[in-house]
């Protein structure tokens, strides 16, 4: 999230409302969608990536990671630990597992991005749909990134000063809204017609205000849920799986991917 506290005043979230996480974990654990998927379309061996929200690491995806892999698909993580880098930094640690899944599997790339993650799955699918088919963010403010909750903006601008002390933002807006990086241009640009762009969303939302997850241009789903339990929530698992099965679409023909070079031998 690139935000500053003072830039979005006046919603504290629902804090104490995010702890029933745990229930939609538990009713997760036992749903027989997760334990042997059935009722949802299977998958065709799509390479997925997952990215993860503010503050969290790849570790907090394991639950759907195991899912995909039981539906049929290929996922794969970015490495993050924390998601709390420069947002232009981590936007470039994300294009590299994309592409990395890309030359690994010879085809375009599905991408799932809770929270902060969305934002960097919002930039992809303006900016690289040689390698994105599929874009899925779930509980991101897809419109501004300041949509988020008091305790939100203050841990946002903590992380903020200490990018700064550290000399870790590429940028002198690093996390904030006047940011100029190319990943805060991506995010600002229309999403590219060739990728399906979906946004997953809760009105009961603790952390993010769900205004902000509908976005022209996206299909808009609406599940029940906290922000913290969409990532373990039986209803946006269907949502995903309703996603990721939506055929693929062509690219325009200025955006095909050129062919790797032949090998061939130094002169």
């Amino acid at each position: 999230m690139s935000s500053g506290a003072d830039e979005h005043p006046g919603w504290w979230g629902r804090p104490v409302a995010e702890t029933r996480w745990v229930l939609e974990a538990w009713r997760l654990s036992v749903d027989p969608l997760f334990l042997h998927p059935s009722g949802v379309p299977r998958g065709d061996g799509r390479p997925v990536v997952l990215v993860p929200g503010f503050l969290a690491g790849d570790q907090t995806l394991s639950a759907l990671a195991l899912w995909l892999r039981r539906l049929g698909y290929r996922p794969s993580v970015a490495g993050f630990i924390t998601n709390t880098d420069c947002s232009d930094r981590a936007y470039d640690r994300v294009l590299r597992a994309v592409r990395r899944a890309h030359d690994r599997h010879g085809r375009r790339v599905a991408i799932i991005g809770h929270s902060r993650g969305g934002h960097y799955v919002r930039a992809l699918a303006a900016d690289h749909p040689e390698v994105v088919s599929h874009a899925v963010s779930v509980g991101s403010d897809l419109n501004g990134m300041l949509g988020i909750s008091i305790p939100t903006q203050a841990a946002v601008t903590g992380t903020r000063l200490a990018l700064g002390a550290l000399g870790r933002g590429r940028r002198p807006g690093c996390f904030t809204l006047f940011c100029d990086c190319p990943f805060a241009q991506a995010f600002r640009a229309p999403a590219d017609p060739a990728v399906r762009l979906t946004s997953i969303y809760s009105r009961g939302d603790g952390v993010v205000e769900w205004e902000g997850c509908v976005t022209p241009g996206a299909t808009n789903v609406e599940v029940t849920g906290s922000h913290v339990g969409l990532i373990v929530n039986r209803k946006v698992y269907r949502a995903i799986a309703t996603a990721l099965a939506e055929p693929e679409l062509d690219l325009a023909p200025s955006r095909e991917p050129e062919p790797a070079p032949a090998p061939g031998r130094a002169g």
